[in-house]
């Protein structure tokens, strides 16, 4: 029994006694975690309120806090040990970052919540509360004040389910006769299915009919969803 506390102590100061983190520290890192997590939970509702992504905004916005957290930690356990340090250059060589970035601002909002995670690991909470707090106000301003200078401009989603493949080719050309701009946006193929979004501008609602018209008759059961790009989410 000795030799079990004998061991349990020893194992604790090797772990909190050394190098530059000592049991003191244990309620500023505790606080750190909290703090990260709140920051990046805020992170998350500005980006599924105010993002303009088409993918699953609260889907991606899951991953915001443990991204946040667990980059602190890493930050919190390399920053005291060079050795550790370029393990971890190592390791992420091995390690890649496989998440499909289909869009700029997944990736811009991925970067903030490592940001976050960085200034908390490193010790600079106040410095990053007072950049996240500008950075919000820098996401509202953009929403406010950004529009776009067209005002009839449309995201068309097409699905079709049953392992089939949307003709891409056939679609755009369809769309080209009833609108001056047509951009495909996001091509995906699943074992379910495929999924296409284009980016459209139309002149009247005339043509958006027309176009869904021509557009049903590709296939039956092809579905069909028009966003305005206009209006919040």
């Amino acid at each position: 029994m000795e030799t079990f506390k004998e061991q349990l102590k020893l194992f604790t100061l090797d772990n909190l006694g050394g190098g530059s983190f000592s049991p003191r520290d244990i309620p500023a890192f505790i606080f750190g975690l909290l703090l990260t997590a709140l920051l990046t939970w805020l992170l998350g509702k500005m980006y599924i309120r105010y993002g303009h992504s088409l993918s699953n905004r609260r889907a991606l916005s899951r991953i915001f806090i443990l991204l946040g957290v667990t980059t602190m930690l890493i930050i919190t356990v390399v920053k005291s040990s060079l050795a550790l340090s370029l393990g971890l250059v190592g390791a992420l060589s091995i390690v890649r970052f496989r998440a499909a970035i289909k869009e700029p601002e997944e990736l811009a909002y991925l970067f903030i919540t490592i940001a976050i995670g960085l200034g908390m690991g490193a010790g600079f909470s106040v410095l990053t509360c007072i950049a996240f707090a500008i950075l919000c106000v820098l996401i509202l301003a953009l929403n406010r004040f950004w529009h776009s200078p067209v005002n009839q401009n449309m995201y068309i989603s097409l699905v079709l389910p049953d392992n089939g493949k949307i003709p891409c080719e056939e679609a755009v050309e369809i769309l080209k006769k009833h609108s001056h701009l047509v951009k495909l946006k996001r091509s995906d193929d699943t074992g379910h299915g495929s999924e296409a979004t284009f980016f459209v501008e139309f002149d009247s609602l005339a043509e958006l009919e027309e176009s869904r018209k021509e557009l049903n008759k590709m296939n039956p059961s092809l579905r069909i969803t028009f966003m305005d790009t206009s209006g919040d989410y």
